[in-house]
């Protein structure tokens, strides 16, 4: 059962982060009927650290406070992704899942646990901005880049920001059962859990660099999205062979001519979705999907929501719901 946590700092920790960790698990609210937890700031760089935001935290404990813990939790913190760790740290890490405390990150923290040997082997999460990096860092780690937090026991993972309260809630979930985690979430006036992966905060960008000989082709793609296109309709543009075509398309964007479309198709929904009070018909027709049944397909297939859920994430409750 878990009782005693320790979120553990360095220098630059980002204070939202280690507040969402402070909020879970540091508050008592027993006359709520909720759970209380021995709780303890760590400090693995001396008593007093610096925070990202410009402010100091001081705390008592150091590092043999883990010693203690069930859960050992690690808030992101600026240049987490390319720093050096305290060896002492990561001996304490290592040590405390070896006697069965599980260890939790929030976005960048995730980089700490990778230099511990932790993420060897095992899924985990990250902010989408830093995947390629700690993939290039911890090749050895299986970086899923869409996904709001993996739980891969004992080791715990998020993606940026407010998907460590999605993941603290989980293991709450997991601990105490969906009653407590719910009654918790409510407390917090969060979701207790949210549909979908962190593919629907990912930026957009159009990119058409290296695209020398389709990139007029391309160029011509996105503004006819809702037409029925195919590769020799787009080789004969591009004054290509099909074979050709499809080949040089490969080399120079990276994918197939149907990927690719797909994707700007996708990109032009979210876009609709989120300026617009089109109804999903029309915005599944805009963007070349024909019919709102087959956006919807392509939604929950790609981003893991669907076009309704997307909306009300990104424009509020009420906009579009008639849709």
């Amino acid at each position: 059962m878990l009782r005693n946590v320790a979120a553990v700092l360095l220098n630059g920790v980002h204070p939202f982060e280690l507040g969402v960790v402070c909020e879970v698990f540091g508050l008592d609210r027993s006359d709520e009927g909720l759970p209380v937890y021995d709780f303890a700031v760590v400090s693995a760089e001396g008593p007093t650290l610096t925070t990202h935001a410009g402010f100091t935290v001081t705390t008592p404990h150091g590092l043999d406070r883990l010693d203690e813990a069930d859960l050992v939790a690690v808030p992101a913190g600026q240049s987490y992704v390319d720093r050096e760790y305290p060896p002492a740290l990561l001996d304490a890490l290592r040590r405390a899942v070896d006697r069965g405390a599980r260890v939790l990150s929030v976005c960048s923290g995730v980089f700490v646990l990778g230099a511990a040997g932790l993420l060897d082997g095992r899924r985990c999460a990250v902010h989408w901005k830093h995947v390629e990096a700690l993939a290039r860092r911890h090749p050895r780690a299986v970086v899923e880049p869409d996904v709001l937090y993996v739980d891969e026991g004992p080791v715990i993972t998020s993606a940026g920001t407010a998907a460590g309260i999605d993941a603290c809630l989980h293991l709450v979930r997991e601990e105490h059962g969906p009653e407590i985690a719910n009654a918790l979430a409510r407390r917090m006036v969060v979701p207790p859990h949210r549909d979908g992966g962190q593919a629907q905060y990912i930026e957009r960008p159009l990119p058409r660099s290296r695209c020398d000989t389709v990139g007029e082709v391309l160029a011509w793609m996105e503004r006819h999205l809702e037409r029925e296109l195919t590769v020799d309709q787009l080789a004969a543009r591009a004054h290509m062979s099909p074979r050709t075509f499809a080949r040089r398309f490969q080399q120079e964007t990276g994918t197939t001519p149907y990927r690719w479309l797909l994707r700007q198709r996708l990109l032009r929904a979210q876009e609709l979705l989120e300026a617009t009070d089109e109804t999903v018909d029309s915005v599944a027709w805009r963007s070349g999907f024909g019919t709102a049944a087959a956006l919807r397909h392509q939604f929950v297939r790609a981003l893991g929501t669907t076009p309704h859920a997307y909306r009300r994430t990104f424009r509020g409750p009420g906009v579009g719901d008639a849709a």
